[in-house]
């Protein structure tokens, strides 16, 4: 076929393209050519589509994350904020950690194994990407009913995926979730974390600057996996009863990824790059065009210099490929050379495919043929943007309370705990988790199931920081505007939980389809929320993610905002546990627990929503965390009040060290009983432990900060006792960890 050049373009603009097919609306294939005064080339048409899309433009989302701008608080510690490809945060000691979360979830859904091991790489990439040196990842997963058939399909590979990959490049997964629920069937989600660190001056940014500079493509060879992978897949939905847009989804190579990493980071510390971005959704035409639009706008690529796998792939194909471990830089001629030699010492491929121009232009050619021509700020920023109707939705008039089983009696104390930790939500993760490496570097401090991950950043001075994801789905689908305060608050408390402070906030806002007026509401509803607290706490969002149309056919996922939060230690050796090490220690609760189960893990059990989730108080909250954190060395373990309530605190305490513990129930302080203390996931509490000589101190603490604190009972003995329920530990352990082994194993 006749290579599309731009000459050709503008003499015969009656050729017929399929924009439609490439995900395109009418009125946006438009524009493009009232951008360009022509109709594109097919390459132009091929760019403009992956960049334009959902994924990589936010052309739906645009104007309601712009709140993040307009709502940020100051903070010092902010070093780079968004629209790079990860935050920067000082942590002080001349440290900066950039961290970041992004989703893989149709991809996932389509190959879960490969979905899922592309997700890390891309995530682990973003953060090479800043000069940082990746040393954890997490990964908040989220799957359909545990027994359903597609579960069984895609949980095993998806698991398998992230521990495939993320173990081969030596990095240790330090936490996540592992949800189910009905919604997320047919559209399980995989968002993946990644922290890295560098010093301050060590910082890189992805720009293309300097005339005559080099662009430089290194990494792996372009294939035609992933076309359009991410890119179009994650702008459609899964609808139901018609075949869905399934294009390829990468294949990944950890073992490339892994030198790639050390390749990159020797090129780094002899500061070599001008500018560097990897190639993840929309590959070349995104590296190209984001790199030109952050720089002085010109850039001229030859496009058949790219080091391919495939020599059949069009120039299209190839500036749509996501194939993975690639990466662009932009090099000063008088580094080439030393640039090449580094490459050359890890086996890395790297080719020379253009140079930084004096114009304002994007021109790519393909054997000496003008194939692009275009303002590259068009392409990378200068989407379509949607201000979508936004309507709230009926269901939440038709919400009516919980109406669950009286827990009067030691037979139904016994009974519905161990109904509850049994189930999958609930049950023990250590068949997921293990599947993990948690300890390689040697810099693991806590991992799951800990209330939050912790990596050493400094061996000499311990220095180290702490990270969580959480989200409420329940929630956010009752209320979304608290939804995503109390998932933020969540993650904050898992942080000061292990004695770290919170920093810096990043997220992951998935959603079903854009173009329903309730699911834009839920979204809109969801970021205001989250701006709004994240202003109040001084935390800045530093970056995130949002992943549209998970859905199959007319049943949206719920709202799902994971909210990841960053915090420093000054020393890693502080660190408060959640396990209950030792017998005879007082057991209290830190906050009031109140009477509402909408939202719960037990209303869920039951087939129940419920009608209206909780009212943070964030200057509750706040008391909460400064206690945590001035109250550490008077812990003997912390554990955080959250999913399954107290019931699944006391589980996870006594069965991490076999240390038992006899509780009363339900105290003055409960107004809904026993069923309330046991069962309801209200916010704001922590379960703690002290020696009983530091009692005097910590309730001292505790009337300082205005926290509210309740004596449970003793540790000790060899079983779980709630007033006159008495569960051996033994059997505990096992209805708390058969559960996903009898499901998957």
């Amino acid at each position: 076929m006749a290579l599309d050049t731009v000459a050709n373009a503008a003499a015969h603009p009656e050729v017929v393209q399929p924009w439609r097919e490439l995900g395109l609306k009418e009125d946006e294939y438009a524009r493009i050519n009232e951008i360009l005064g022509r109709r594109p080339t097919a390459s132009e048409l091929a760019m403009y589509s992956v960049m334009w899309s959902e994924h990589c433009s936010y052309k739906s989302s645009k104007v309601h994350l712009k709140q993040f701008g307009e709502k940020a608080p100051h903070s010092d510690a902010l070093l780079v904020g968004i629209g790079e490809n990860a935050g920067v945060v000082d942590i002080g000691q001349g440290y900066a950690v950039t961290f970041k979360i992004e989703s893989h979830n149709h991809p996932s859904f389509v190959e879960p194994y490969q979905g899922a091991a592309t997700g890390v790489g891309g995530i682990v990439r973003d953060i090479l990407t800043m000069g940082a040196r990746p040393i954890a990842v997490m990964d908040p997963l989220r799957f359909g009913p545990a027994d359903a058939p597609d579960t069984h399909r895609v949980l095993p590979g998806i698991v398998a995926g992230v521990g495939g990959y993320g173990n081969c490049l030596g990095l240790p997964n330090i936490g996540g979730e592992v949800v189910f629920d009905a919604t997320y069937a047919g559209n399980p989600l995989v968002n993946a974390l990644c922290v890295g660190v560098m010093r301050h001056e060590d910082i890189k940014l992805a720009t293309a600057h300097g005339t005559g500079n080099l662009v430089v493509l290194f990494g792996a060879k372009t294939g035609g996996d992933g076309i359009g992978g991410v890119s179009v897949l994650a702008s459609e939905t899964f609808a139901s009863g018609k075949a869905a847009k399934r294009p390829s989804v990468q294949v990944g190579d950890p073992f490339a990824e892994k030198v790639l990493i050390e390749c990159s980071l020797e090129i780094f510390a002899e500061d070599l790059v001008v500018g560097i971005q990897d190639l993840g959704g929309a590959g070349l035409s995104c590296a190209t065009s984001e790199l030109a639009s952050a720089g002085s706008g010109g850039m001229s690529i030859q496009l058949e210099k790219v080091p391919l796998r495939d020599p059949s792939l069009s120039p299209e194909e190839i500036l749509m490929s996501e194939s993975q471990e690639r990466m662009c830089a932009i090099i000063e001629p008088a580094k080439l050379a030393r640039f090449m030699q580094i490459c050359k010492k890890w086996d890395v491929t790297a080719t020379v495919i253009g140079e930084v121009t004096e114009g304002t232009r994007l021109e790519i050619t393909f054997n000496g043929e003008l194939i692009v021509d275009v303002p590259p700020r068009t392409v990378a920023h200068d989407g379509p943007v949607y201000n979508r109707p936004i309507a709230k939705p009926a269901y939440l008039d038709s919400l009516t309370p919980t109406s669950l089983p009286a827990v009067d009696s030691a037979d139904a104390i016994k009974s519905e705990l161990l109904k509850l930790i049994s189930s999958p939500n609930i049950a023990d993760k250590s068949w997921v988790t293990d599947q993990y490496d948690r300890y390689v570097q040697g810099n693991s401090v806590l991992a799951q199931p800990e209330d939050s991950g912790m990596v050493r950043i400094d061996e000499k001075t311990n220095l180290g920081v702490a990270i969580s994801t959480d989200a409420n789905a329940r929630w956010s689908y009752l209320d979304p505007y608290n939804g995503a305060k109390l998932a933020l608050l969540e993650s904050c408390r898992n942080i000061a939980t292990t004695g770290a402070k919170p920093l810096a906030v990043t997220n992951c806002l998935n959603f079903g389809s854009p173009e329903d007026p309730g699911v834009m509401w839920q979204f809109a509803e969801t970021v205001r929320g989250l701006a709004d607290i994240c202003l109040e706490m001084g935390l800045p969002v530093t970056g995130g993610n949002v992943s549209f149309y998970n859905q199959t056919g007319s049943v949206a996922i719920l709202p799902t905002p994971v909210i990841g939060v960053l915090g420093v230690i000054q020393d890693v050796t502080t660190r408060t546990k959640m396990g209950i090490p030792a017998a005879g220690l007082q057991i209290f609760q830190l906050g009031n627990t109140a009477d509402n189960f909408s939202g719960s893990e037990w209303a869920h059990l039951y087939g129940q929503m419920g009608d209206h989730a909780p009212t943070p108080d964030i200057a509750a909250e706040v008391r909460l965390i400064n206690l945590l954190l001035e109250a550490q060395p008077l812990f003997e373990s912390a554990h955080d009040l959250s999913d399954g309530g107290l019931a699944a605190a006391l589980t996870e305490a006594t069965l991490r060290n076999g240390v038992g513990a006899t509780i009363s129930l339900p105290g003055e302080y409960i107004p809904g009983g026993v069923a309330a203390a046991l069962f309801s996931e209200t916010p704001g509490r922590v379960l703690i432990t002290v020696d009983p000589k530091n009692h005097e101190a910590l309730a001292t603490l505790a009337t300082k900060y205005e926290v509210p604190m309740h004596e449970l009972g003793i540790t000790g003995g060899d079983s779980l006792v709630i007033n006159e329920a008495v569960i051996p530990l033994t059997e505990l352990r096992t209805a708390h960890t058969e559960t996903l082994p009898r499901l998957f194993g």
